[in-house]
């Protein structure tokens, strides 16, 4: 595909994947790099008619000088960029992305309100409190109000790096520790930095109750970074439909850990139901996706036809599904409990 066109960011580490009609937009993770998603980038061009883009953003893909010469708002100004691109060519646009992405993702619906057909939410990181995370990180919301209090910390990456897979996670520790920052990413993040996530999140946490877009969120209940505390709050906060899957078997990097098959079948039964009949929807359903009209729920691979939305993994105690996060290993997709094949829990009030 010729993107010329389109604004991947920085140096030529963004790319573009697929040649259809819908638009992916996929927005990594901070201090992260496009590689974290080519996985299921490949995934989602393959799976269906869709041509998949992920940019570079601002700062990323250098040093920690690099990093910190940017905020959040120049880290949106790039995205901003390539969406109002893609958005030139094609009618449909999903966006999403990985942790710090997922919120960034967020942002964008809330700026380009009836643009986005769909959010793509993987590893959300309102706040960092996963089970490898120093106990001290508490403190930081307060030593950011705290004139030179951002210089007293820095974030540095320890083991597991979010990554379950051992294999994997030696090469990522490796490319970190020799500085390849284009595929790893930085090992560590400075206060500066941290700094500009929580003003980027108290931001899209006020506007979260008034974004109406349908959403996925995917979450690790093993994640080592951020807890499922994260997904917990989108699926409460989010003004759209929220369809919540807890997977096992991985950790904070869904998109490249031991799950990353499953995270591209379920984008993809997203995208299908998410999408109109002159889009992605017949090629994902002739691939064996879930989602597609007039498929019954064997087909569909979520569930038998006839069981209730809330046992198709809506988030009821006593289905396997939730429990398992929806992706019972070794099972078929018809073993196998997700929440796809129906329709979406209802919203809970919100109080703005």
């Amino acid at each position: 595909m010729n993107s010329a066109e389109i604004d991947l960011g920085e140096g030529d580490a963004g790319f573009v994947l697929g040649d259809g009609p819908v638009g992916i937009l996929l927005i990594h993770g901070l201090t992260g790099t496009p590689t974290e998603l080519r996985q299921v980038a490949k995934g989602l061009a393959k799976a269906g008619n869709c041509t998949v883009y992920v940019p570079t953003l601002a700062g990323h893909c250098g040093d920690n000088s690099d990093l910190q010469a940017t905020g959040w708002r120049d880290w949106y100004e790039g995205v901003r960029k390539t969406f109002v691109q893609i958005k030139r060519r094609h009618a449909q646009v999903f966006v999403g992305g990985l942790s710090m992405g997922a919120v960034m993702s967020m942002y964008v619906a809330s700026e380009h309100p009836g643009q986005v057909a769909g959010l793509l939410m993987y590893s959300t990181t309102l706040k960092y409190d996963g089970w490898s995370i120093n106990k001290m990180a508490f403190i930081t919301p307060l030593l950011i109000r705290i004139p030179f209090g951002v210089r007293l910390f820095r974030f540095t990456e320890k083991p597991p790096y979010g990554i379950k897979n051992e294999r994997l996670r030696a090469i990522v520790e490796r490319q970190m520790k020799e500085g390849e920052s284009s595929e790893a990413g930085l090992l560590t993040m400075e206060g500066v930095t941290v700094r500009e996530l929580h003003w980027m999140n108290a931001v899209v946490k006020k506007r979260m109750p008034r974004i109406n877009v349908p959403a996925l969120v995917l979450h690790s209940i093993e994640d080592d970074i951020t807890s499922r505390w994260n997904a917990d709050y989108v699926e409460r906060h989010l003004g759209g439909p929220v369809t919540k899957i807890l997977l096992d078997n991985c950790y904070h990097m869904i998109t490249v850990d031991l799950q990353y098959r499953r995270v591209i079948e379920l984008s993809a039964a997203f995208i299908e139901r998410h999408t109109s009949a002159a889009g992605c929807g017949s090629v994902f359903a002739e691939q064996g996706f879930c989602g597609g009209q007039g498929c019954s729920g064997e087909q569909r691979g979520f569930g038998v036809q006839g069981c209730s939305g809330e046992q198709r993994g809506f988030g009821v105690q006593g289905c396997s599904g939730e429990q398992r996060g929806c992706d019972v290993q070794g099972s078929s997709g018809e073993q196998a409990c997700p929440a796809l094949g129906g329709e979406a829990a209802p919203k809970p009030a919100i109080a703005v």
